[in-house]
């Protein structure tokens, strides 16, 4: 495999960027996360169209990837942020500047849709990308521990660790053991959305997944199914689960989400490590983790550790 390209880190009075390459965020809320980032002495700037809107689109297919390439080739501009997921990312994640990204590596911070755009990135030119909170930031939604860790990531070179809380309720499909590999994934639906897409080869990596309620428990089903019968799972060395919220309700001929998850991780014959607080959950202590690089889920210890995403 290819070695990942880890972008350097941010430092005080690098411009930023940020960019709407899935649905629109709210004036508001890209304000307030304007105002955090300046706080850390970066200088942000907005993409042209950034608050464009066709549908439920962030604007044109063409004006949403013009702007991400944009900031892609733009050298002075440090890392990229996505200021919502929704629907959209799908559209362009093929069509990326994949030679400028390569050329000049800086991290894209997003998750849920933005999924499709760091699997891209990574299976086109090996790039580390960071799966956290969106620039279209609300206090109650992502608070103070949110926003530090978004800071630590991409300013800092420490190493992450997440704590499994035995209170969500994916801790329950753990499967004991302990595992190492490069860290990949994000939200299952477009992990699985993207087969054979853009979806990279999952041999040698620790797979991580969260969701939402969609269609119900025969989604998360079809999901997993499709990723184990396509091969996507061939060399899988463990799994880390986050939130699966809205489901917590939903049962179907006795079964619940936790039921689905394990019959269908169980089979995979690797560690799982669940109960992990990432998600589409309200969670003031939302964690941002990088994509790509080296990681480690211990059971035994209740963690997932990962290295740092920038240099």
């Amino acid at each position: 495999m290819r070695t990942a390209l880890v972008p350097p880190r941010l430092e005080h009075g690098d411009r930023v960027r940020f960019v709407s390459p899935a649905s629109p965020p709210t004036r508001d809320g890209v304000k307030r996360g304007e105002e955090l980032l300046t706080g850390w002495g970066l200088r942000v700037e907005i993409g042209e169209h950034a608050f464009d809107q066709v549908g439920y689109l962030a604007g044109a297919d063409e004006d949403r990837l013009a702007d991400l390439n944009e900031a892609i080739r733009d050298p002075g501009v440090r890392a990229i942020f996505a200021t919502t997921g929704g629907k959209g990312a799908y559209r362009i994640a093929g069509d990326l500047d994949f030679a400028a990204a390569r050329r000049d590596p800086k991290p894209l911070v997003g998750f849920s849709d933005i999924t499709h755009l760091h699997l891209a990135l990574w299976r086109r030119c090996r790039l580390v990308g960071l799966t956290g909170p969106f620039v279209n930031w609300y206090d109650e939604y992502t608070g103070p521990a949110s926003a530090e860790s978004l800071r630590r990531a991409l300013m800092t070179t420490d190493p992450i660790t997440v704590h499994q809380d035995p209170a969500e309720p994916t801790a329950a499909v753990t499967v004991e053991g302990s595992a190492s590999g490069f860290l990949m994934g994000g939200n299952l639906s477009e992990v699985r959305g993207e087969v054979g897409v853009e979806l990279p080869s999952l041999d040698g990596a620790i797979l991580f997944i969260e969701d939402v309620k969609g269609t119900g428990l025969g989604q998360v089903d079809r999901e997993l199914t499709q990723l184990m019968k396509s091969g996507s799972f061939d060399g899988l060395r463990g799994v880390a689960v986050g939130q699966f919220p809205g489901f917590e309700e939903t049962v179907r001929g006795g079964w619940t989400i936790i039921d689905v998850l394990r019959d269908r991780l169980t089979r995979l014959g690797v560690p799982v490590l669940g109960g992990l607080p990432i998600g589409h959950a309200h969670n003031p202590h939302l964690p941002t983790l990088p994509l790509g690089t080296n990681a480690t889920v211990d059971t035994a210890a209740g963690t997932l550790t990962v290295a740092a995403g920038v240099r």
